[in-house]
């Protein structure tokens, strides 16, 4: 069913995006490649996404690290940032209520959240809590644009077709944090230990994903 909304979605908005005749704005903006490796105590390490991944993501600008704080004994943290600096051809954020369950997660709680991070007022964020054998994992995403965060995939093209009328802008991001939960850890306690790093990015964004 989510799959079949996510489609009523998309194709019109497809639909409505080519048809505008006008030559979009595409932002200035920094490569998220150039993204800080070294955040506060947090040290990075480089994952490459694979192929058969950014062809399923298609057109955009893609980063995933995994930072970790060396003087904490605390799982890393992983980041994934995926731009795109126009959707008007059909290649859109995807879920990942839909990317992770085929990667053999399983969900376990979806539930929203509201977070308060630097520079930006309170927005909604969905925390996701994902199992595989004996490993979980508690996942914060949100849809970002032009300084606005909802957690709704649908509001978020809502928000893609009001923003092409009103501004002739269809760039749009996900950003993701994810990290591995101690055995008999509560999403509550995994989310506080990722609110600090929520926290350090927050004031980057604006230069990646522009305003």
């Amino acid at each position: 069913m989510r799959f079949a909304l996510a489609v009523v979605l998309i194709v019109p908005t497809a639909i409505l995006l080519q048809a505008r005749g006008r030559t979009e704005i595409i932002p200035n903006r920094a490569p998220l490649s150039s993204f800080p490796a070294q955040l506060g105590n947090w040290d990075s390490s480089e994952i490459q996404l694979d192929k058969d991944t950014l062809a399923v993501l298609g057109a955009g600008d893609f980063l995933e690290r995994l930072y970790q704080n060396p003087a904490a004994k605390s799982p890393a943290i992983d980041l994934f940032l995926a731009y795109f600096p126009s959707q008007r051809t059909g290649d859109t954020i995807h879920s990942p209520q839909h990317c992770l369950p085929g990667a053999g997660w399983n969900p376990e709680e979806n539930t929203r959240v509201t977070l308060s991070l630097p520079g930006h007022g309170p927005f909604p964020a969905n925390r996701y809590v994902i199992a595989r054998g004996n490993s979980r994992k508690l996942v914060l995403y949100w849809y970002w644009a032009h300084d606005r965060g909802v957690a709704s995939e649908y509001w978020a093209k809502f928000y893609l077709v009001k923003d092409a009328l009103r501004m002739n802008r269809s760039d749009g991001a996900l950003v993701r944090v994810t990290t591995d939960m101690f055995p008999g850890e509560t999403p509550d306690s995994a989310q506080q230990r990722l609110l600090p790093f929520t926290s350090a990015i927050s004031p980057l964004l604006d230069d990646y994903i522009p305003r």
